[in-house]
């Protein structure tokens, strides 16, 4: 419900043109994996709540961009690196940075554990990703 809720404020703000939204998935959205390695093709078969809520933010974050032509995107992400996972408390730094961001001090909110290098590559390189990605604008 995240997703939905943060996508649902940007839209009611006017901010469809102003804003770039990235929604962040798990490789758990393949679950019960019908061939390996995955790929774009590869049918989602969610097996557990968590899976299934992210599949629900996955879908909606599409039916966004179709339907009121925002730039938001998806990720699915492969974590690798247990080490580089975020601390559980991650959330409850969010509305200290929210003022922040208001008052124009920063321009973006971060969580996890930047650097962290993971096998499959490093959040910088993903974050460089997105943002070329972000660049390129909707398409």
């Amino acid at each position: 419900m995240g997703a939905l809720r943060i996508l649902e404020a940007i839209r009611i703000l006017g901010l469809e043109k102003k804003t770039r939204f990235y929604q962040a998935s798990t490789s758990e959205l393949f679950g019960l994996v019908q061939e390996i390695p995955q790929k774009e093709t590869t049918p989602f078969y969610p097996r557990s709540p968590y899976a299934c809520a992210k599949l629900y933010a996955y879908w909606i974050t599409i039916n966004y961009r179709e339907a009121y032509g925002m730039y938001a995107c998806n990720g699915i992400l492969f974590n690798t690196n247990p080490r580089c996972a975020a601390k559980p408390s991650s959330p409850a730094r969010s509305p200290a940075h929210s003022p922040r961001i208001k008052l124009g001090l920063q321009d973006c909110l971060f969580l996890g554990k930047h650097g962290c290098q993971a096998r499959l590559g490093s959040r910088q390189g993903l974050r460089r990703n997105a943002v070329a990605d972000a660049a390129a604008g909707p398409g």
